[in-house]
């Protein structure tokens, strides 16, 4: 398969195009900067992409997966800064303009998407709820995402939660001021949230585009800052100053069987750990504590 990915040179991006070179795809990363040595495992044809662009070449794509977002750099909600009107222009404005480029050309859309659409809801966020979102950056994604549906083209939306992983060259981990901050000694804030692994999202986009139109909740693990940073601390032997466990009962989950339901499973605590330990290494820990 030829697959556009836009933003493919990003922390989220790196896992989409590395998951699609495993599979064997003609990968073109359209993105604003050429993709640096090493950052992929293996060749990509690079296509300059920006979200301004009024003129957008998809060449002979079968399929575009479009993770480009434009931001404050480390904020998606709260994102646009000062700059609200240039934020959708962007974001919204620039992702339509690509729907339209791909419905064209027929090439199927993989459009990912936030749970920052739901906005503040009571129980499990599953995807038949009315969204509200309380933030430009979930009502940026949602009003693309409406766009996208009502178009009539082969398309699917990944509504994905935080995504974390190791980092590419040249680039930080999700993670990267935390762990920094808990070695020095610096206070944390009590902070829970829920994760996905970039490799589970990627393989949620290959499972979108073997055709499974609609919408689609891609999240794996509720986890409270305490606890990731209690795994840190057992990989690295930094004893930091723990926060205390945060108050979950605000914080809604994201319902996730539609997803299992092809076939999709995530990696879970296992996973996590996993990944702990290669970050530790990556920063330098010995093997023996990693």
């Amino acid at each position: 398969m030829r697959i556009a990915v836009t933003g493919g040179t990003g922390l989220v991006g790196r896992f989409i195009v590395n998951e699609a070179l495993a599979a064997g795809d003609q990968v073109t990363v359209m993105s604003r900067h050429s993709p640096a040595p090493g950052l992929f495992d293996g060749d990509v044809r690079h296509s300059h992409y920006d979200l301004a662009a009024k003129r957008i070449e998809l060449c002979d794509a079968d399929a575009v997966v479009h993770a480009a977002f434009s931001h404050i750099p480390g904020r998606y909600r709260g994102g646009e800064g000062d700059d609200a009107e240039g934020f959708l222009r962007r974001n919204l404005d620039g992702s339509l303009r690509l729907f339209e480029a791909a419905a064209q050309t027929a090439a199927r859309v993989v459009f990912l998407s936030s749970r920052a659409v739901y906005g503040p809801q009571p129980g499990m966020l599953s995807e038949d709820m009315i969204c509200a979102p309380d933030t430009l950056y979930g009502e940026a994604k949602l009003a693309a995402e409406q766009t996208l549906l009502a178009s009539g083209q082969a398309a699917t939306v990944l509504r994905a939660t935080g995504v974390y992983g190791p980092a590419g060259p040249g680039q930080q981990h999700k993670w990267a001021d935390l762990f920094e901050d808990f070695g020095k000694g610096a206070p944390v804030a009590p902070r829970i949230g829920s994760e996905v692994h970039g490799d589970d999202l990627a393989h949620a986009v290959r499972l979108a585009l073997s055709g499974a139109d609609g919408v689609y909740n891609v999240s794996d693990l509720l986890l409270d800052r305490r606890s990731l940073l209690e795994i840190w601390q057992e990989v690295t032997g930094i004893q930091g100053e723990l926060p205390a466990q945060a108050d979950s009962s605000d914080f809604n989950e994201m319902n996730t069987d539609r997803l299992k339901s092809l076939g999709w499973q995530p990696g879970g605590l296992t996973l996590l750990r996993r990944t702990v330990r290669q970050i530790a290494a990556d920063s330098g820990f010995p093997p023996s504590a990693a």
